[in-house]
């Protein structure tokens, strides 16, 4: 399913997104609900405001263009309080970092098409600027305009033609994950494989190889992600991702 950009909206959001949604807890609404940001949401008072706009990105003439056949899936979701722990003073990152517009844990870096081998699909058609209407409605997964046009031109070219498919199918398979208890496992000694066994044990279709873990060079999460399949069930993920050992020590910046 999902070849380069020749599907629609129909095809994307059919059966098979709705199997791969079944095969973990579906918490697409606890998420978003107004609870403190150490608990399971991962937006608190979002509010996103007025004038968003997210002007087309341009392939980099340093960066090819690869169109492939589409063989699975990562789910990237980034961890906003450590990524905002330089960055509250920061312009640039004022909407996802200030506070705001809203505080925010797990936010979606982006569903990433893969194939097999390293050298996944990429700014597979140019892009026009995003409707405002689809920055708006995915500003509290996405706290920034700037990853949005990224993540839709590189990434999201490759698997639709639309925007709006590309963005709802995301927001469907964020809803789909449960996130442990993040502020219980920042104040204990972690490592990764506890980490993942974690994780997996709060999705159900999850198993602990299934999931990828990026740390900056101090041992602190920066990133969790998720492989999934043609059919968007979680798999395996692939012998070519780098992978943290399960001994490695984690740390989890909570905030503050």
């Amino acid at each position: 399913m999902l070849k380069a950009v020749q599907h629609d909206e129909e095809v994307m959001t059919g059966q098979t997104i709705n199997a791969g949604r079944r095969s973990m807890k579906l918490g697409a609404a606890a998420l978003l609900l107004a609870v403190p940001v150490t608990a399971h949401a991962q937006s608190y008072q979002c509010s996103p405001p007025s004038g968003l706009s997210a002007p087309a990105e341009r392939k980099p003439a340093s960066e090819p263009r690869r169109v492939k056949p589409v063989t699975g899936y990562t789910l990237a979701l980034s961890w906003s309080p450590e990524f905002c722990r330089t960055r509250k003073d920061s312009p640039r990152d004022k909407t996802q970092c200030s506070g705001a517009d809203g505080s925010f844990a797990f936010i979606l870096h982006g569903l990433w098409p893969e194939t097999r081998g390293p050298e996944y699909p990429q700014y597979c058609a140019p892009t026009k600027t995003l409707p405002p209407a689809v920055v708006k409605r995915n500003f509290c997964m996405m706290p920034t305009t700037r990853l949005m046009a990224h993540e839709w031109a590189k990434h999201g070219t490759c698997m639709t033609k639309r925007p709006e498919t590309y963005f709802r199918v995301s927001r469907i398979m964020f809803g789909a994950v449960r996130f442990p208890d993040m502020d219980r496992l920042s104040r204990k000694p972690l490592t990764a494989g506890q980490f993942r066994n974690a994780f997996a044990a709060a999705n159900d279709g999850v198993m602990p190889d299934m999931v990828r873990l990026k740390l900056n060079e101090r041992g602190w999460l920066q990133e969790v992600k998720l492989c999934l399949g043609q059919s968007f069930r979680p798999q395996r993920c692939p012998a070519y991702m780098r992978a943290v050992k399960d001994g490695d020590p984690v740390k989890i910046w909570r905030g503050g």
